[in-house]
C-alpha cells in the first residue's frame, strides 16, 4: 500500500478515487481523537466527515515536508475548536455520557459508571486549549513531542497546558468527588 505521501502525490494529479484510501487509512483514529474532544459520538462522526471533506479540498495547501498526520490532526483539531466555540456562543452544548458495560457486581459497576461519568464532565469543562492536551496526553497516549508537532506548539507550552489542565481537573474532581486523585481517575 502507498504511504501518505505517495497518495497524495497522485490524487493531486487527478486520481480521485484514491482519496478514499486516506479515509479508511484515518477515520477511525480522527473519530476518536473528536469524540474525546466534543463527548458525543454521532456529533464526532459528522466532524469527520466535515475535516475529511476539508482536507480534500486543502491537499493542493499540505507540504510534503511535514507529516501528514501531524497536518490532518491540525485540521481535525481547529474544526473541532470551531464546533465548540460555535455551540458555546449559542449555548447548546450537550454532555453525553457513555454507556460502560462491566461484568462486575451492579454497585461497583454503578460507581464507575459514576466515576467515569463524572472525569468525562471535568473534561469538557476545561478551556478548549487545556481539554486538547489533557486530551491528546492522557486518552490518545501521546507524548509531549508529538503533541507539540500536532499542535504546532512548543513542548514547554504543551508541558504548561497540561500543568494546569491537572490543576483544574483536580480542583473540578475535589468539588464533585470530595477528594480523589486525578492519576487515579485516569488510571495512570
Amino acid at each position: 500500500m502507498p504511504d501518505d505521501r505517495e497518495l497524495i502525490e497522485q490524487i493531486l494529479a487527478g486520481n480521485h478515487q484514491l482519496y478514499s484510501q486516506i479515509i479508511d487509512r484515518y477515520k477511525g483514529k480522527i473519530v476518536t481523537y473528536l469524540y474525546k474532544m466534543i463527548g458525543n459520538m454521532p456529533d464526532a462522526q459528522d466532524l469527520a466527515q466535515d475535516v475529511f471533506t476539508k482536507t480534500f479540498y486543502l491537499l493542493k495547501d499540505y507540504r510534503p515536508e511535514h507529516k501528514f498526520s501531524s497536518w490532518l490532526y491540525r485540521i481535525a483539531s481547529n474544526h473541532c475548536l470551531d464546533e465548540i466555540r460555535r455551540r458555546k456562543r449559542t449555548e447548546q452544548t450537550a454532555i453525553v455520557e457513555e454507556q460502560i458495560v462491566d461484568p462486575e457486581t451492579p454497585e461497583t459497576t454503578l460507581l464507575k459508571k459514576e466515576r467515569d461519568a463524572q472525569l468525562e464532565r471535568s473534561i469538557m469543562l476545561l478551556d478548549e486549549e487545556y481539554r486538547e492536551v489533557f486530551v491528546l496526553h492522557y486518552l490518545k497516549r501521546l507524548s509531549y513531542r508529538e503533541i507539540s508537532e500536532r499542535l504546532s506548539l512548543t513542548e514547554s507550552a504543551v508541558q504548561m497546558r497540561l500543568f494546569r489542565a491537572r490543576k483544574e481537573m483536580k480542583k473540578s474532581l475535589m468539588k464533585t468527588m470530595g477528594g480523589g486523585d486525578i492519576y487515579d481517575m485516569l488510571h495512570v
